[in-house]
């Protein structure tokens, strides 16, 4: 028998030669990732469906996203205020941007889900059609919104990438007075 014979199989599980050449790939894949991704040069964004467009939002202001299982719909509030969910024991109004933005409905789904976004002033959900995921962007592949777009969406448009994700500015939505409602009703 020969020295090659009685070395162990590399590729058999508990090999010791095999977890070393595992570590050494990670190891690799690790360093090859970090040297593309340089610190300020991507953000990761949402994406999702509103109507045929697809749109995206930076995750930093996403408290998370959530079915749309039960919901109450609010008389007398605007067209574009879809109602409330309880979220844990937190009531978040949704607000629907198709309705907000002109868009054309589509109906409720199985599918539809609720993106909660907040910051320090504001906390409200979106309705969405569907969930497409997350994904990375470099900064510099978000491109000015066409001279041409205009109507009621154009002022929280950020910019469009080169596959046609529209991104949404989460900064102006939440900040944005015309979305809350305060109404008060005498009886």
């Amino acid at each position: 028998m020969s020295a090659a014979e009685n070395e162990p199989d590399p590729r058999q599980p508990g090999s010791d030669k095999r977890e070393l050449i595992l570590k050494e790939r990670a190891k690799h894949l690790a360093k090859e990732r970090k040297s593309k991704q340089k610190a300020g040069t991507y953000i990761e964004i949402l994406t999702f469906e509103l109507g045929s467009e697809r749109y995206g939002i930076e995750v930093g202001e996403i408290q998370e996203v959530h079915p749309l299982l039960q919901y109450t719909q609010i008389p007398c509030t605007p067209a574009f205020v879809f109602g409330i969910i309880n979220v844990r024991g937190r009531i978040i109004s949704i607000i629907d941007p198709k309705k907000f933005f002109g868009l054309p409905e589509q109906g409720i789904t199985n599918l539809n889900k609720v993106i909660i976004l907040k910051n320090e002033t504001m906390e409200f959900g979106i309705l969405v059609d569907a969930v497409a995921g997350f994904c990375q962007l470099t900064r510099d592949g978000i491109y000015a919104a066409p001279a041409g777009l205009s109507g009621i969406g154009a002022e929280y448009v950020r910019g469009i990438t080169s596959d046609g994700i529209i991104i949404l500015d989460s900064g102006k939505i939440l900040s944005d007075k015309k979305i809350v409602v305060n109404e008060t009703v005498v009886v």
